[in-house]
């Protein structure tokens, strides 16, 4: 047996140090291969992935204690050497912890002085489509801080301001080998007072964590429950992927969501309450605004518990034939890059929040939202 700070030494930069702190006194077993511990979480009906959760919440809490200049020593340390890191538009994909720390944290944490990161969601689990099966690793919540400098050319207000976030990170060899980092900017725009978008069908909020608050999935969870939730989703999926069924598009909802769901969206569409709103306020506009829809295509789909998510890059394409967002129709076919997370409440959906890139689909029809909002500004 060995406790975690037997297993992940405490991490000392600039004469920190960093350990979790629900990893210091909590027990759990000495992995011998992710293979043969998926074994004994068979056995005992509980997943346990406490190893790799630790490990990237340590790296969290390095984050938000170091200075901008030790950045690249915390990646380092956490990261494999050849990470690959996704991210929304500008950023995209980049390649090496030394990279992500310049292109990415620094300017993020010079803009948002005193960051910290409000977690509302975290869990980890398997890759559902990968017969590998990597644990991967989702947090979900906040990046807050004061406003304090300019961040890709929307302006500084001196006041707090918060960034929506969702990450993935795939762990490997006691390294995060591959993230996916996904975040609302258009969101922090609003909130700099620089809209990029025409009105939104539903609601601009500043979105909170699970009705329930119970998305912080510190303790081991039943296999079964998670079993549940992403069978759930995927029947979901197999729905949501047709926009064929022959049913009425509240009737087909009701077959994997509660009446009083939550689909707390992006900014530029927003957020909607009740079967019947969203059907209003998004999917309806959404299925009719678009034709020759792809197939699905996630990276990774897991569930750990009553939560589960997936991302993709992209999760489809689809053509805007009918116009989307206050935007006029065209004949591009445009990518969406996406992550979901779900919270399962019985035998069906209760709370999604969603993470659509936005301003790259736009920019694939020609129209480069963050540029054009921002130019404003600058001339």
């Amino acid at each position: 047996m060995h406790t975690f700070a037997k297993l992940y030494s405490p991490v000392i930069i600039s004469g920190k140090t960093f350990l979790h702190t629900y990893a210091k006194n909590t027990v759990t077993r000495d992995f011998q291969s992710l293979e043969s511990d998926t074994t004994i979480q068979k056995s005992s009906k509980i997943v346990s992935f406490q190893k790799e959760k630790t490990l990237v919440s340590s790296f969290f809490e390095a984050l938000d204690a170091t200075s901008d200049s030790d950045l690249p020593d915390v990646l380092q340390q956490f990261c494999g050497q050849d990470l690959h890191w996704r991210g929304f538009h500008p950023f995209n994909e980049i390649s090496g912890t030394r990279a992500v720390a310049d292109r990415f944290w620094q300017p993020l944490k010079n803009s948002l002085t005193r960051m910290q990161r409000r977690q509302d969601i975290f869990f980890a689990g398997t890759n559902s489509l990968d017969p590998v099966a990597d644990v991967w690793v989702v947090s979900m919540g906040h990046l807050i801080g004061l406003f304090d400098h300019p961040w890709l050319g929307i302006r500084p207000t001196g006041k707090m301001a918060f960034l929506r976030y969702c990450e993935f990170h795939r762990v490997s060899q006691g390294k995060i080998a591959e993230t996916a980092m996904y975040f609302d900017i258009p969101h922090l725009m609003v909130q700099a007072g620089q809209n990029p978008f025409p009105p939104q069908t539903a609601a601009h909020l500043v979105q909170p964590g699970p009705r329930t608050h119970d998305g912080i999935l510190t303790k081991d969870q039943p296999i079964e429950e998670g079993r549940k939730t992403l069978s759930t989703i995927n029947a979901m999926i197999s729905d949501l992927g047709q926009w064929n069924s022959d049913l009425p598009l509240e009737d087909e909802l009701a077959r994997t969501w509660h009446d009083d769901m939550i689909w707390w969206g992006p900014e530029g569409i927003g957020a909607t309450y009740t079967i019947d709103r969203y059907a209003k306020q998004h999917s309806g506009p959404f299925r009719a605004a678009f034709a020759e829809r792809s197939e699905t295509n996630h990276i990774c789909r897991l569930a750990e518990g009553q939560y589960g998510g997936f991302f993709g890059w992209p999760n489809f394409t689809a053509v805007p034939t009918g116009g989307f967002m206050g935007m006029p129709a065209s004949s591009k076919p445009g990518e969406f890059r996406v992550i979901d997370i779900y919270r399962r409440a019985g035998d069906k959906l209760a709370e999604n929040w969603i993470f659509i890139d936005l301003l790259h689909f736009w920019r694939q029809q020609g129209v480069d939202i963050l540029a054009r909002t921002t130019g404003i500004e600058a001339s």
